[in-house]
């Protein structure tokens, strides 16, 4: 009898003892699928990081791709200044390409009289006297990178804006502006698109004009903004003052 019992009792131990094995090999199955898990994770990881770029310029540029395309499928475009104020780390394009020469134009970007907002604006002279002996025209064109006629690559993708707009006044009233240009360079690196309004008749108060961009290709544009005027349509000399040019 007594016998009978060591018997089922070492039995039992051994059933039980069978069992753990069991289990012990189901947590190390378990442990080795989340190690393989986390190597493969790793393993992206390591592929995504040898993608990125060493190149700091060629990481910006992609910075700025992501961010253009991220405003584009968001629907939302960051305003992206022309001119704000003198020395503004916001500005873009710079007032370089004088026309047809630029001596009858004084351009002062540094302006702090009476400015539509902020602590500077622009201030125009074009001196109609000495046009008439020249060109009979003048104007300026803001340009990218300084003087690019498109020889040079120096274009910004703009694409999700919807206009470009910009404060002007003249310094009696009357005063003529013939187009304002947005894009329009030719060249070897050409801008996607042009758009032109005008004539444009100034009052000697601050007044907001837009340029529509809706519809157009803004993908490349170095010549960010223009205008011109001429002796025909300002009789007199022609004072006028520009502020807050930006595209929206």
């Amino acid at each position: 009898m007594h016998l009978s019992k060591s018997i089922i009792l070492i039995t039992m131990i051994f059933v039980l003892g069978c069992g753990q094995p069991g289990n012990s090999s189901d947590q190390s199955t378990k442990s080795n699928q989340t190690e393989s898990k986390q190597t493969e994770s790793n393993q992206n990881q390591d592929s995504t990081a040898n993608k990125v770029p060493a190149d700091p310029e060629k990481a910006t540029a992609l910075l700025d791709q992501a961010e253009q395309m991220s405003q584009k499928n968001e629907g939302f475009f960051q305003p992206f200044y022309v001119y704000s104020n003198k020395g503004a780390r916001t500005n873009h394009f710079i007032p370089s390409g004088f026309m047809p020469d630029g001596k009858c134009v004084t351009f002062n970007d540094a302006w702090q009289d009476d400015c539509q907002n902020g602590h500077t604006c622009i201030k125009v002279e074009y001196d109609v006297e000495c046009s008439r002996n020249g060109e009979k025209w003048a104007g300026i064109y803001w340009l990218n990178p300084a003087n690019n006629w498109g020889q040079r690559k120096g274009g910004y993708n703009l694409s999700g804006a919807s206009k470009l707009t910009f404060w002007a006044k003249g310094q009696l009233g009357g005063e003529q502006i013939q187009e304002i240009t947005v894009g329009g360079i030719t060249g070897n690196y050409p801008d996607s698109d042009i758009v032109v309004i005008g004539p444009i008749i100034l009052t000697n108060k601050w007044k907001e004009y837009t340029v529509d961009l809706r519809g157009k290709d803004l993908s490349y544009i170095s010549g960010g903004f223009s205008w011109t005027t001429s002796e025909e349509v300002n009789l007199e000399d022609c004072v006028f003052y520009l502020d807050e040019i930006r595209y929206e």
